[in-house]
């Protein structure tokens, strides 16, 4: 079908039962069975409230990037700045812009949207959208960052070298390795793919999750 442009799918199955198995200090496990085919199928899930990260590109064509903890997989890797979406009622660009303040203490002056993944669609629902932010510039304060983000380290690093970190497999956070390739691609097309920043996110699973 050489017509039909390459998308996925919005298709939510019927959920016939939802039970919360465990209920985490951040997400949570839930089990649902659905009906698919002919067949009733249940599986297992993290339950999340999705997330943003932030790529922020300043005048030179620098990155901001972070470092800090991660302890699942025992490394402090570099990452762009992000968060959960997990403040009742807030948008996904504010949640952009309060987490860039808190993690980096910059906020920027033009937001787009860069790209949107879902982080491992087989066995969680957690989504991320990763903005563009432009016109940088430092808060006159400092957040009082705690727990792994007390000692956060924030470094300028040139979009093309951080194409190369990916290509290389020196740098592996998923946030990151997706949006320095696609800021790349996107600025080889003049920046002509991106989204405003505001735009709705029908793809997040918050529209289809029934009130539990």
């Amino acid at each position: 079908m050489p017509n039909v442009p390459l998308q996925d799918e919005l298709a939510p199955a019927h959920v016939v039962d939802s039970e919360l198995v465990f209920a985490g200090k951040v997400w949570d496990v839930r089990r649902e069975g659905f009906a698919y085919g002919d067949s009733t199928i249940v599986r297992e899930y993290l339950d999340h409230p999705g997330a943003v990260a932030i790529l922020a590109l300043d005048e030179h064509d620098r990155v901001l990037l972070i470092k800090q903890y991660r302890h699942p997989v025992r490394v402090r890797d570099w990452e762009l700045p992000a968060g959960l979406l997990d403040e009742i009622g807030e948008s996904p660009l504010d949640g952009a812009k309060r987490e860039l303040a808190e993690e980096a203490d910059v906020a920027a002056s033009e937001w787009n949207v860069l790209g949107e993944f879902y982080t491992s669609p087989g066995g969680s629902d957690e989504a991320i959208r990763i903005y563009l932010a432009r016109g940088l510039s430092e808060l006159p304060e400092a957040f009082d960052r705690t727990d792994e983000e007390a000692d956060i380290e924030i470094r300028w690093e040139s979009l093309d070298d951080c194409v190369d970190a990916v290509l290389e497999r020196r740098v592996q956070n998923p946030s990151l390795v997706i949006g320095v390739l696609a800021a790349q691609a996107a600025r080889a097309r003049g920046w002509a793919t991106l989204g405003a920043g505001d735009e709705p996110w029908p793809r997040h699973p918050s529209h289809w999750k029934t009130s539990r």
